[in-house]
């Protein structure tokens, strides 16, 4: 396959290498020095385009792919208020537009178990308090993560005594917390806690490095390759 890269920072390098590795070519390589070169890429020199930038221009750059009927693979986070807009664009030009807050394996399981766990916990929501925290490196630029958000989605799907999540520790039964960190080199780690005074349950996902996302974003790519619509890690895992 024929691959563009947009973003080249520490995870734009390591997805390079991995992309490399199982056989693939970089079609471009699109930086913030070169953001004119993003109108190049086209269907008939890229098969997929992989995106992983910040908030700030992750939109624009998926929605400039998409109009040019490329074919994106996004893990940006922070810009999601505009993603059913890009959706659309995806299935009008019948082009494939793949998002996922998180590409780690482990994570998307951890996703489910998430899940399985808020719907059994409902049932304590008097003994227990519930909160979740997140930790990323410092160059990460949006609090909370994508990932965090995922998850806090998953328990209120499931929780029903939560209405909403904020972004701090609250003291309000009906708000869902989450606490941010920025720790230099944290690749990323996520808890989840239900506490007690009698005990404390507690699901957590560490990751230890970059590679687990990366290679995650190249398999998502290749899994991508001939299809249309929107898709995101749950139609490629078949969860």
């Amino acid at each position: 396959m024929k691959i563009a890269l947009v973003g080249y920072g520490k995870m734009g390098k390591t997805i390079e290498q991995i992309a490399i590795s199982r056989g693939h070519q970089i079609s471009f390589i699109i930086d913030k020095d070169n953001t004119d070169d993003l109108a190049k890429i086209a269907p008939t020199n890229t098969d997929v385009a992989i995106e992983f930038t910040s908030p700030e221009v992750a939109y624009n750059n998926v929605k400039a792919l998409l109009s040019n009927n490329v074919a994106v693979v996004c893990g940006s986070t922070g810009w999601l208020e505009y993603k059913p807009e890009l959706d659309k664009i995806a299935r009008d030009k019948g082009v494939a537009f793949f998002y996922a807050s998180n590409y780690s394996l482990g994570v998307n399981i951890f996703f489910h178990l998430n899940k399985v766990l808020a719907k059994i916990m409902k049932n304590f929501d008097e003994e227990y308090n519930l909160w979740t925290e997140e930790i990323h490196h410092t160059e990460k630029k949006d609090a909370p993560s994508g990932t965090a958000i995922t998850l806090a989605e998953g328990i209120l799907e499931n929780y029903p005594s939560k209405n909403n999540w904020v972004n701090l520790l609250s003291d309000n039964k009906k708000e869902l917390s989450i606490v941010s960190k920025r720790i230099d080199k944290v690749p990323g780690t996520h808890i989840i806690n239900y506490d007690s005074k009698i005990d404390s349950i507690e699901i957590k996902h560490t990751a230890h490095s970059r590679e687990g996302f990366a290679s995650g974003a190249v398999v998502a790519a290749e899994w991508l390759k001939g299809k249309k619509g929107v898709f995101g890690m749950d139609d490629m895992l078949k969860f």
